[in-house]
């Protein structure tokens, strides 16, 4: 089957690791098979990819770890594969070749620390061992012609979690990382991935059609509706029946619930941030634990729709899917622990149904119809704040909510620094560690900058029902017990 609109070739190459992985544990023969699976990617005798087949093939295999789960001693999602990283330049300062060997050497007059020296041509290099990377040199070069320059990963790593390693492999730092799957997506060679439990998901559907214990929910983010494009979004619901999921919910009925909950807590009060963003949650705490007593006591779309299900199946499991990897690391917080069973990303669905050769443009569309107009555009920018406006309105609330929306991590830190000075003319910090909101995820099939008219255009589907309206299944204003 062809693959289907990846951004990049590295995301089509975890696709099929994903895919092969998921084939055998349909059959129940994965222990049988994991050797088998590096050939069956890297197949032949020539490399494609690396220096030689021996290298790759060792690469595959580690993918093929991460794919099954990944190491069970790192409790972060996000792994390095350090065979894989070692075709990136050393980052830092460089001496280009426009420097013209000049007679100021106005470079070596501003390093403190004598890491400048000057070959035959007069041409200035720089010590490495010596170097600490101030910058001083490039800001005195009137040519220009220092530069400083950033490995892939690193420069994506907007919280600066990700260092170089003494043999020059990135290094992720877990306390500072919010798992939001940048430097995944942004390594051009693949080298760092997010880990998978896709294998959890098809040992779930299978037991439940063996021993019909429990059923098997599906709790879809509102961004897939900018996914898939090669298919109808009834198709992919359709698919997903296929696979042997129960019963497939909008994540954004969570989103309306939290719209409508939030609204009320803002107003109450008086100044919040969101808590919708698991990595933009995680960055305050970490960076900002000053601010924590200000993220809305309310539980993420996810953890909402989850905790309303179980209410109604207590048996049953639950798996998210959507483009967000941190919120692997959200279902292990306490708060959201036993709600949802496992999270997936849109790559690992399509190789989840591709594993099964389900057709999705030969089936019937099926019906995804929880959600108002508001809670599905919580998939981009802005959509958040639009639906808490909303959520007060419908509620006759008298509270003027004025947002600071911020469109991806640096953004989230300035109005975060911002609140800190009482510098923030805001009283609502809507954080999105994604530029772009969820459909900029690191772990959606493609990123492009149509994907929130596509939201849009699917939340207007439902523009006919309120918030109010799409709640009216939950009783909200019940005290937890």
């Amino acid at each position: 089957m062809k693959t289907k609109n990846f951004d990049t070739k590295v995301q089509d190459l975890k696709y099929r690791v994903l895919k092969e992985v998921a084939r055998f544990a349909w059959q129940g023969t994965l222990l049988d098979h994991v050797m088998d699976i590096p050939n069956i990617i890297v197949p032949g005798k020539k490399p494609t990819m690396r220096c030689c087949i021996y290298k790759e093939k060792a690469i595959a295999a580690e993918r093929v770890k991460l794919a099954m789960g990944g190491n069970p001693n790192n409790p972060n999602v996000i792994e390095v594969i350090d065979i894989a990283c070692d075709d990136c330049p050393t980052g830092g300062f460089h001496v280009t070749d426009a420097c013209r060997g000049c007679l100021a050497h106005r470079c070596e007059e501003a390093c403190r620390l004598n890491a400048i020296y000057f070959d035959e041509n007069r041409r200035a290099h720089i010590d490495k061992s010596k170097c600490v990377e101030c910058g001083m040199c490039a800001k005195s070069c009137f040519y220009n012609a220092i530069i400083s320059y950033k490995r892939p990963c690193e420069a994506s790593c907007k919280i600066k979690a990700i260092t170089m390693s003494e043999d020059k492999t990135a290094k992720i730092n877990n306390e500072d990382c919010i798992a939001c799957g940048a430097c995944s997506y942004q390594c051009p060679f693949g080298a760092i991935m997010d880990k998978s439990y896709i294998i959890n998901v098809i040992d779930f559907i299978k037991n439940s059609q063996n021993n019909t214990k429990y059923k098997v929910y599906a709790i879809v983010a509102p961004s897939i509706s900018s996914q898939f494009r090669y298919a109808k979004l009834g198709q992919v619901i359709a698919g997903l029946k296929q696979l042997g999921f129960y019963s497939v919910v909008e994540v954004a009925l969570g989103a309306d619930m939290v719209s409508y909950l939030e609204g009320q807590e803002l107003a109450q009060k008086g100044f919040l941030t969101s808590s919708c963003c698991p990595a933009f949650v995680s960055y305050i705490e970490k960076k900002f634990p000053n601010l924590k007593e200000h993220v809305s006591h309310n539980l993420s779309p996810m953890g909402t729709i989850a905790k309303y299900i179980k209410e109604t199946d207590p048996t049953c499991k639950i798996v998210f899917i959507g483009p967000c990897t941190a919120k692997k690391m959200e279902i292990k917080r306490d708060e959201v622990k036993g709600l949802v069973d496992v999270a997936m990303t849109f790559e690992e669905l399509q190789a989840l149904i591709d594993s099964k050769d389900i057709d999705l443009t030969k089936l019937e569309e099926d019906v995804l119809d929880n959600a108002s107009y508001y809670g599905r555009i919580f998939a981009r920018s802005g959509g958040l704040s639009d639906a808490v406006k909303q959520a007060i309105k419908e509620q006759n609330i008298d509270f003027e909510v004025k947002p600071e929306i911020c469109n991806g991590i640096e953004a989230c830190r300035l109005a975060l620094l911002k609140k800190t000075k009482n510098a923030l003319d805001a009283n609502f910090i809507e954080g999105m560690a994604c530029v772009g909101g969820c459909i900029g995820g690191a772990g959606n099939i493609t990123h492009g900058i149509t994907n929130a008219a596509e939201v849009d255009k699917y939340g207007r589907l439902a523009l006919e029902k309120t918030i109010t309206n799409a709640v009216s299944v939950y009783n909200l204003n019940k005290k937890d017990e």
